[in-house]
């Protein structure tokens, strides 16, 4: 067990301690402990020999999260939460809530900031599918070290502090909105894309590696358009600078738009990433700088409707994609040779995913999906599709 390991579980265990110990007349007005857990199982039949590892992250794999919250008052609360996954153990929240009303309030800690509709729903217990949507996937994506996961890898915990709150507009509609400052992402020195290890090493110290803040925020109007359904706009935004010297800076920007009809939820979302890069040494890039300039611009995008078909049914259709536009490295961070797949100058790649949940208990559900994946640019063996098969079980606890 490693020294970040051991530092994760007795930053876990120590606090659930100290809630359970506190004496009545200081204990908390409320709290609890909620964790889930999931193992997914992903096989890619037709990748070489039926591996896929070199491209993603198949076989077994378990994410699980376990979450402590204490309401000390009407007004602070505090939050923490460790997760487990492909980047090992993270500590996804860590922060205090100081609301003064319903129309202000204040975070500040490590979290993750308000950006799109997804990160609300990001645990694998909240979604009905094994894998997220491509714009904020985080490893299992096919072809991962060529496009170097999604457009915002979710989740993304930072450390800084978050403003937000609810306006009313009435009775039937309102408007969530937040605005923030946090450390943001991270790359090297002469950098030429984000490094998300750089962002999840705790070993490597969380803190900012050039002292200047990435800042963004998010609006949502928020509809009642009946007692058994709603609907959401929402529209989010990041800007920032990545690498030490505060010379390369990126912009997210993002839409989405849901609406939920009794236990039904069609929900669409867009991404969109432009960012700088280091073009001093052109060998390590594929094409030439003067006809590519010195950014990137990476789209992402999904649709995706969920319904019950049974009492204890739900089915999910999702078609979700990215597109990569301008240059690319000739090898991908984090892989030693050039991948197989490789992105050319514009690329992208569109999934079609079916799938189901089914509830065996109330704290029990089995999650079972297929996907057929469409790719701009031929592999090693001519063929711009493959097909991928999750079946999961995922519990709360």
């Amino acid at each position: 067990m490693t020294r970040r390991t051991r530092h994760a579980l007795l930053t876990l265990v120590v606090s659930l301690l100290v809630a359970l110990a506190m004496p009545r007349e200081v204990l908390a007005i409320d709290s609890n402990f909620a964790a889930s857990a999931q193992i997914d199982y992903h096989f890619v039949p037709t990748a070489k020999d039926g591996n896929a590892r070199a491209g993603a992250f198949d076989g077994f794999t378990l994410e699980l999260s376990g979450k402590v919250a204490i309401d000390f008052s009407d007004r602070l609360s505090a939050n923490l939460k460790v997760c487990y996954g492909c980047h090992g153990f993270e500590t996804d929240m860590a922060y205090f809530d100081y609301r003064l009303a319903d129309e202000i309030g204040f975070r500040l800690g490590r979290f993750s900031p308000s950006f799109g509709s997804f990160n609300i729903r990001h645990d694998p217990a909240n979604h009905r599918l094994s894998d997220k949507p491509l714009p904020y996937d985080m490893g299992r994506m096919l072809r991962l070290r060529g496009w170097n996961m999604g457009v915002l890898p979710s989740p993304f915990p930072d450390n800084g502090l978050e403003v937000g709150g609810k306006l009313a507009l009435g009775e039937r509609s309102s408007i969530d909105y937040a605005a923030y400052a946090v450390s943001g992402f991270k790359g090297s020195a002469r950098a030429l894309d984000f490094d998300f290890v750089q962002s999840r090493d705790g070993n490597a110290y969380y803190v900012d590696n050039n002292g200047r803040p990435t800042v963004g925020g998010r609006l949502a109007l928020n509809v009642a358009l009946s007692r058994s359904s709603e609907a959401t706009l929402g529209a989010s935004l990041m800007r920032g600078t990545y690498d030490p010297a505060n010379d390369y800076s990126y912009t997210i920007v993002g839409g989405d738009l849901g609406f939920r009809l009794y236990r039904t939820n069609l929900r669409f979302e867009y991404l969109v990433r432009r960012q700088e890069f280091d073009t001093s040494d052109a060998k390590l890039l594929k094409y030439d700088v003067v006809a590519n300039g010195d950014f990137v611009v990476k789209h992402g995008g999904y649709a995706e409707l969920e319904t019950p078909v049974a009492p204890q049914v739900d089915l999910i259709a999702r078609v979700d994609g990215l597109l990569h536009v301008g240059n690319v490295l000739a090898t991908p961070l984090g892989a030693p040779a050039p991948v197989d797949g490789e992105l050319s100058g514009r690329s992208f790649v569109v999934r079609y995913t079916l799938g189901s949940a089914v509830s065996l208990e109330r704290n029990l559900r089995v999650k079972a999906s297929g996907e057929l994946w469409h790719f701009s640019d031929r592999d090693a063996a001519g063929s711009n599709l493959a097909v991928g098969l999750h079946l999961a079980a995922v519990g709360t606890f």
